[in-house]
């Protein structure tokens, strides 16, 4: 192999493993979509939270699954919680249903960094 060759095939390992990082952070949103829309169904008797429920929650769990052929599972699900719960918590705060507060915040900024601190770490 030509050193030509192996750099170009390791910038697109880069860009593959970008694309499934990308593909994570778009299910723990929704993830996110998903809790938020459980809480409005009421148990599930409300139509249309329902439905934005059931949809999401089949697309989140569809990119999770996507997501683990390339990122290590422990990694990805720790990323996928910690993302999904820190937006949905932080969607709650802004829209009144929970009170904020600097330690709630600080907590959450937490979560977020340890997810970053998960991505930033070497693949092997």
């Amino acid at each position: 192999m030509t050193q030509q060759t192996a750099a170009a095939q390791h910038s697109n390992e880069g860009f593959k493993s970008g694309l499934f990082w990308l593909i994570l952070l778009a299910s723990a949103i929704l993830e996110a979509v998903w809790a938020t829309a459980l809480g409005l169904s009421d148990g599930f008797t409300q139509p249309a939270p329902t439905v934005v429920f059931a949809i999401t929650a089949t697309l989140s769990m569809l990119g999770l699954g996507v997501a683990v052929k390339r990122i290590p599972l422990g990694t990805a699900y720790a990323v996928w919680v910690g993302i999904g719960a820190a937006l949905t918590v932080g969607w709650a705060m802004l829209t009144g249903v929970e009170p904020a507060s600097p330690l709630k915040l600080l907590f959450i900024a937490g979560i977020v960094g340890c997810a970053a601190g998960l991505k930033a770490l070497p693949a092997k």
